[in-house]
């Protein structure tokens, strides 16, 4: 496994040649936290948001007042936005103060100087190519596992979250900092329909009242990557998508178990509260770390606002309906 730094670094070169991907990233961040005084500001600012919980059941929701956030929420993400801006991911627009472990000649491991997480991640390809998973799901695997000491990985699609639908992206941030990445045995098991379970795979498809996902588990590479083919295709087809269907991706890695994959399935992109005018409007846009159970809240108006009701109202417009689940869970049964 080779990595390198752009950090002349011994004691951060000499964990990566070692293969601590995850005691690297620390480090990383550590080192970027002391030299680089905006993102220590806000990792500092991070300390001190504001939270709410709410309880649905047998599992939570948290809200976070987060305005160093503002600017991803808000992002336009449509194509003659995009072809206006420079990208903020590649190489030579980043800040000069920003520096990044590179990961197996493909990736850059860089702090996010925005964060949600206590320590976030963006785990940028160094080529400037669209956001996309069929292509590069093995690549999510391989940062999990490698990452899995410390952290837990995401992909955001690039029509349902990611502020880059640009350029190929993924995230990493705390494990256990999302309640799912407690939760989700507990709502599976509560609310899961099996679609296989075998020694290789088990996949079980859930609607838990305010989410519509697949939880996928094994210590099999190979067989988790052909059942998410299989998964991509009949979802595309479903939806009759000729783009990437609308998704986002949680993944979890246990050294014992394997991986667990949290796989939302999406409607749309954001709910009609962002587009509201005056005190209406609530900015909101739903990625993987908010169907997670953290709701990113930039604005102290719409924090305040939030209620159980009006996330069952984000969350039930963004998510497919039970009507298109029972479509794949039908057809995924059938290929298997």
């Amino acid at each position: 496994m080779k990595h390198r730094t752009y950090f002349d670094n011994k004691q951060l070169n000499y964990i990566i040649e070692n293969g601590e991907l995850s005691e690297a990233a620390q480090m990383l961040f550590e080192l970027q936290c002391n030299d680089w005084q905006m993102c220590r500001d806000n990792y500092e600012q991070l300390k001190n948001v504001r939270l709410k919980e709410f309880r649905f059941g047998s599992y939570k929701i948290k809200a976070q007042y987060n305005p160093g956030r503002l600017i991803s929420t808000s992002a336009k993400v449509d194509p003659k936005s995009i072809q206006e801006r420079k990208c903020f991911l590649c190489e030579e627009n980043l800040p000069p103060e920003q520096k990044g472990i590179i990961y197996k000649n493909s990736y850059s491991i860089l702090i996010n100087p925005y964060p949600i997480f206590p320590i976030h991640f963006t785990l940028t390809n160094l080529q400037h190519q669209p956001q996309r998973i069929i292509d590069t799901f093995p690549d999510l695997l391989s940062f999990s596992k490698d990452l899995s000491k410390k952290f837990t990985v995401i992909y955001n699609g690039p029509r349902c979250g990611a502020s880059a639908p640009d350029h190929l992206h993924f995230q990493a941030g705390n494990k256990f900092f999302m309640p799912i990445d407690d939760e989700a045995d507990l709502i599976s098991n509560e609310f899961g329909e099996i679609i296989i379970d075998n020694e290789e795979i088990v996949a079980l498809a859930v609607d838990d009242g305010l989410r519509k996902f697949l939880h996928i588990e094994s210590a099999n590479e190979n067989q988790l990557i052909k059942f998410f083919n299989h998964f991509y295709k009949v979802y595309s087809d479903i939806l009759n998508e000729s783009q990437e269907p609308l998704l986002n991706i949680i993944s979890f890695y246990d050294s014992e178990f394997g991986w667990r994959l949290i796989i939302f399935l999406r409607a749309k992109h954001r709910s009609h509260h962002y587009y509201e005018q005056s005190d209406k409007q609530i900015l909101v846009s739903p990625a993987a770390i908010d169907l997670g159970g953290v709701c990113i809240f930039p604005r102290e108006e719409d924090f305040n606002k939030l209620n159980e009701e009006l996330i069952k109202e984000i969350f039930s417009e963004v998510f497919i309906d039970k009507s298109l689940l029972d479509k794949i869970i039908k057809s995924l049964n059938h290929i298997i």
